[in-house]
């Protein structure tokens, strides 16, 4: 305990995990950049990445699209991540080091330094708003706003219950900036882009809640806020089943606004499939997680949610490639 930061005292004794216990989808090896890439739990990158590249698979129907600027959207989007994660694991620190579940993490177990997290959070900081600039100039004027929307999100559970929708909107900005990359303009319709950031919101802040049943019953211990702690478990999975449901219909709304133009029918019927299967991934994705039964949580969360965002983008990306070339 006496690791522990002045940011929260109340908070009980540090547990230590049973020896070998990962914290869910860890790369192996002790390199520092593996450790590194642990540290901010890199295969996460699974979940909005792949919206980044729907929102730049749309935009290209309007501008050409190069390898420059898919590879600086990746740079950009992927340094935003690690700025924002590795920020929440130094403000988590002394959590997570008294949290059994969180307590082998790189920072509570020393395997880094303050100063090397630090570190690495202000490079993919600067990488982040460098990658915005080279894109266009609406990019980077609103770099530092989506920078400082995402690094505070590591605050919000310090004060409401909500934090988790904070985080769906942080990752929201990714398909957005995709189109945003390509277009250097909001869509026409102006809510093309606001319908794709909310299944994203919605979708996001869903399975974060699925995520978050792990640690009910520590954050409300602990005076931390979170929608299952504060509502309860069942409750909290009913609201997230709700927010899926609302993910499904923004999509639906999406694809009936035509986002790759004046489609063929058999293309439109493409997309209303990959609707069709984000919708039946979110359904077994809730059949693996009960009330009294959190076994499974890690699978549904990590599993299912990669499968269905990498799932999407590859029926926007047929589907693209089949009206000619990008």
């Amino acid at each position: 305990a006496a690791r522990m930061t002045n940011a929260a005292p109340h908070m009980k004794s540090p547990i230590t995990p049973p020896k070998g216990a990962r914290d869910g989808q860890l790369i192996d090896g002790a390199s520092l950049p593996v450790r590194l890439a642990n540290f901010v739990k890199l295969p996460h990158t699974v979940f909005a990445m792949p919206f980044a590249l729907v929102g730049v698979l749309i935009a290209s129907t309007i501008a050409p699209i190069s390898g420059r600027v898919i590879a600086y959207v990746i740079l950009a989007f992927t340094a935003a991540r690690f700025a924002a994660m590795g920020f929440n694991r130094i403000v988590d620190r002394d959590v997570d080091a008294v949290n059994p579940r969180t307590a082998n993490r790189e920072l509570p177990r020393g395997a880094l330094t303050l100063t090397q997290a630090k570190g690495s959070v202000v490079v993919a900081s600067l990488l982040f708003v460098f990658a915005s600039y080279q894109l266009n100039p609406l990019c980077a004027w609103l770099s530092p706003i989506a920078l400082l929307w995402v690094l505070g999100y590591s605050y919000t559970k310090r004060f409401t219950r909500w934090s988790h929708l904070w985080l769906g909107l942080g990752l929201s900005i990714a398909p957005v900036g995709g189109y945003l990359a390509v277009t250097g303009a909001w869509s026409d319709p102006w809510w093309l882009l606001c319908a794709l950031a909310l299944v994203v919101v919605t979708w996001s802040g869903g399975f974060d809640m699925i995520y978050a049943l792990q640690d009910a019953d520590f954050d409300k211990a602990n005076g931390l806020h979170s929608i299952p702690s504060t509502i309860g478990v069942p409750a909290a999975i009913r609201l997230a089943r709700a927010l899926h449901v609302i993910s499904v219909l923004c999509l639906g709304v999406v694809v009936a606004a035509r986002p790759l133009g004046d489609a063929t029918p058999a293309v439109q019927g493409l997309l209303w499939t990959g609707v069709a299967g984000v919708a039946a991934m979110l359904v077994v994705e809730h059949r693996m997680v009960k009330a009294d039964d959190l076994s499974k949580v890690d699978a549904a969360f990590f599993t299912m949610n990669g499968s269905i965002s990498i799932g999407f983008l590859l029926v926007v990306l047929v589907a693209r490639l089949s009206l000619g070339r990008v």
